[in-house]
């Protein structure tokens, strides 16, 4: 049993549909801020690791739109709770160049053992309106071939997505030890 500390339910179900045992602890821990998201994961896994007793691990995740230079990259959680999918668009009002990443670090530890990192990240293109009911976050307005996320179901998603990437790389780590 891995605990996910997340207060994030969809990041909880792409997490439980790629290693199955996974349990969702919501314990909160501080998030810095930073320029990477591997500063802010490596600082969470040690507030984390040290409140659960257990194999524990947290995900930071990000979108990086390429003509904004890469904002909201870090501040993606925020930025999505202040201004929305529409403020990313309005944003966008104009830009021919709509590329954007997204990223993902799992941070993961065990009792006794340092953090370790696990990345993930798929490219895209931000959409000119909102489309698909599913997902969550940024995922109605980030388009992968013809479909947004939002238009996918978890079990595609995971196949391409940022986070599905950083889970099979700690799933493929755990089954080789």
């Amino acid at each position: 049993m891995i605990y996910f500390v997340t207060g994030n339910k969809g990041k909880f179900e792409e997490a439980r549909g790629i290693l199955g045992d996974v349990e969702q602890r919501n314990v909160g821990y501080a998030e810095i801020q930073a320029d990477t998201l591997e500063e802010v994961a490596v600082f969470g896994m040690r507030e984390v690791s040290e409140k659960l007793a257990g194999p524990v691990m947290i995900e930071d995740a990000g979108l990086f739109i390429e003509s904004l230079k890469g904002f909201p990259g870090v501040y993606s959680a925020y930025v999505f709770d202040t201004i929305g999918n529409d403020g990313i668009l309005r944003l966008l009002e104009g830009a021919l160049d709509r590329r954007a990443v997204f990223k993902s670090v799992l941070g993961y530890a065990e009792p006794g053992m340092e953090p370790m990192l696990f990345k993930g990240e798929f490219w895209g293109k931000i959409t000119h309106k909102p489309r698909g009911s599913g997902g969550f976050g940024y995922d109605p307005i980030f388009e992968v071939g013809e479909k947004t996320i939002a238009e996918m179901d978890l079990e595609e998603k995971n196949k391409i997505s940022h986070r599905g990437a950083s889970i099979l790389a700690l799933k493929s780590w755990l089954s080789s030890r």
